[in-house]
């Protein structure tokens, strides 16, 4: 076994090693004090805004109903970004953005723009229709497109393709749904209340069908096309900045769009809404969906195409490109070592599998000539995160990639941790 890591697999750069101290902005306490403080700001305004329009009791009721599609929606995009999973974290701010942040402008914004035209035209029926379907659209799809772009700026190596974009746009959205629908929710069994409904006929009945039950995905839907937009720009190079730019833009605008004529649905007539339902949103829907399903499929294509040249270089084994690129196969590793070894190697494996993926992305980057300028400090950092964890992961990916099928073989055999080809020609500065 050997006791060194294999030579890299592309020649240092001059000023790799280059320490460089960090922006202000980019200090530890800085990028994590300064969000907590204003999500928290915004949460407890927000949570005395919900409370004091629905009451105590509304606000329990609307809370308990609210969040019932949530870890549905929060698993289905979990489950999507299992190929590169991102950090926790993300998630965490992209959810509390869209519950706190996003969900406090889009109220006071809202309420001031209905307010004012309904004072200008002294028409409020008016006013109304026209804050659901223009003003609503583009105050709550910029404020949630907000922590989209927050991440794709600041947690950028986080951020490297359109499942990206998707699973933080929706993560985003749901956030967003769930405090909106604790709003609508209450403040219909407070009407009930009112009234003394019960039952399947009431307003809270009503409401939690159309809101829970038939479209629970409306809001993550809309704000996946702006993810959308953000992860197609981050597949093109730095050296295209117009298009990294005008991407966004255009997802969002679609999202807006797209909202508009979901909130304007009701205004179609007896049956708008369910036209537009049936005949629109579900097909968009399931074509988001299949485009997200084909951008995975295709993220595992690229893991079985850019990890041969770290077998043979050494740092991989035989058979790990094919497990690494078959979401069956990492499962069985992650079981292999949880059954010899217990949970803590499991989770090992499911690092290293994490890891390797960064990788084969970084390599697919470089050899499309969008690495940038840290491409080598990241390829040693993740080569180093793989060598670190490999007497764990490297049997059980070996036995997997056995299990699942048969696995091609990159180069003459050698034993674990010795180079077999020690060289590779790429070379991400090559012209």
């Amino acid at each position: 076994m050997a006791t060194s890591p294999p030579f890299p697999t592309r020649p240092p750069s001059p000023g790799d090693g280059v320490l460089r101290h960090p922006h202000w902005w980019q200090r530890r306490w800085v990028r994590y004090g300064a969000p907590s403080t204003l999500l928290a700001l915004s949460g407890l305004v927000i949570l005395a805004l919900v409370r004091r329009q629905t009451g105590t009791d509304g606000f329990l009721v609307g809370l308990g109903l609210a969040v019932l599609p949530v870890p549905w929606l929060i698993a289905a995009f979990r489950w999507l970004d299992r190929v590169e999973p991102g950090p926790w974290r993300n998630l965490v701010f992209s959810f509390a953005w869209g519950a706190c942040a996003a969900a406090l402008i889009a109220i006071v914004a809202n309420s001031f723009a209905t307010e004012w035209i309904a004072t200008s035209t002294a028409d409020p029926a008016s006013a109304d229709t026209l804050g659901a379907t223009v003003i609503a659209p583009v105050v709550e799809e910029s404020a949630k497109a907000a922590a989209v772009l927050l991440v794709f700026l600041f947690r950028r190596r986080d951020f490297t393709g359109i499942v990206d974009g998707v699973v933080i746009a929706g993560t985003t959205a749901t956030g967003f749904a769930f405090t909106e629908n604790i709003l609508y929710l209450g403040t219909a069994f407070g009407t009930d209340q009112l009234t003394g409904d019960r039952g399947i006929a009431s307003v809270t009945a009503a409401t939690f069908f159309v809101r829970i039950v038939m479209s629970p995905f409306a809001h993550p839907l809309f704000t996946v096309l702006t993810g959308i937009g953000f992860g197609i720009a981050a597949l093109s190079a730095e050296r295209r900045p117009v298009r990294r730019i005008l991407l966004p833009v255009c997802g969002l605008l679609l999202a807006m769009g797209m909202h508009a004529f979901w909130n304007g649905s009701a205004t179609f007539g007896q049956y708008g809404f369910f036209a537009v339902y049936g005949g629109f949103m579900v097909p968009v829907f399931g074509l988001v969906t299949w485009l997200a399903i084909w951008t995975r499929q295709r993220e595992l294509r690229a893991v079985r195409a850019e990890l041969p040249a770290y077998v043979l270089a050494g740092w991989l084994g035989p058979g790990e490109p094919f497990a690494l690129g078959s979401m069956r196969a990492r499962r069985m590793a992650r079981d292999y070592a949880r059954h010899h070894h217990g949970r803590p190697a499991a989770r090992e494996v499911a690092r290293y599998e994490g890891y390797a993926t960064s990788l084969a992305f970084l390599r697919r980057r470089g050899r499309e000539g969008r690495a940038g300028a840290d491409f080598a400090v990241r390829e040693r950092e993740l080569l180093a995160e793989l060598w670190r964890r490999r007497h764990v992961a490297r049997p059980a990916l070996e036995y997997a990639s056995r299990a699942a099928a048969p696995a091609p073989v990159y180069g003459p055999a050698a034993p674990y941790g010795y180079p077999a080809v020690a060289y590779s020609p790429y070379n991400p500065y090559r012209t």
